[in-house]
């Protein structure tokens, strides 16, 4: 192999191991509503989708998610924060899962299995926010270990 093809190799492999961000994905793309995401963990990647942006304005939407679990959910906590300009503005917080208390059909499964939710999903608002901002979601175990995070962008330009 000539020199230059084995820098140029070279160059390829220590990009591929330096880039550990994940894609971006894109949940919905309508008119004046967009929706993307990506995982904010560094070591796992995620499936989440909806039917339509316009879905999510009405009182209850239908989403698909997958996951491997790399950790077991004995508990489980949301903590989710919305982001304008790289100030957070508002946070919520919430345990979705405790012993004898579990709010999610996957309360209690294991490292290894796959997680998967197909069905319907009720935010509680009324309206999503016009504007261009970030919604940092992240849910964690009773170890404070990492089970899944995102950070969705939000693109909004719908007149209520």
């Amino acid at each position: 192999m000539k020199t230059p093809n084995v820098l140029v190799l070279i160059s390829v492999l220590l990009y591929i191991d330096a880039s550990t961000e994940w894609p971006t994905h894109t949940v919905c793309k309508e008119d004046n509503l967009e929706i993307h995401y990506k995982s904010c963990d560094p070591q796992q990647d995620f499936a989440f989708s909806i039917d339509r942006c316009s879905d999510i304005t009405t009182h209850t939407f239908n989403v698909r998610a997958a996951m491997v679990l790399r950790h077991s959910i004995k508990e489980l906590h949301a903590k989710v924060d919305l982001i304008i300009n790289g100030k957070t503005i508002l946070s919520y917080s919430e345990t979705l899962c405790e012993p004898g208390h579990s709010k999610l059909i996957f309360c209690g499964k294991k490292k290894g299995e796959h997680l998967y939710y197909e069905g319907p999903v009720t935010l509680g608002i009324k309206e999503i926010p016009q504007g261009d901002y970030t919604v940092s979601a992240k849910l964690t175990n009773e170890d404070h270990v990492t089970v899944a995070c995102a950070d969705f962008t939000v693109k909004n330009y719908l007149d209520y």
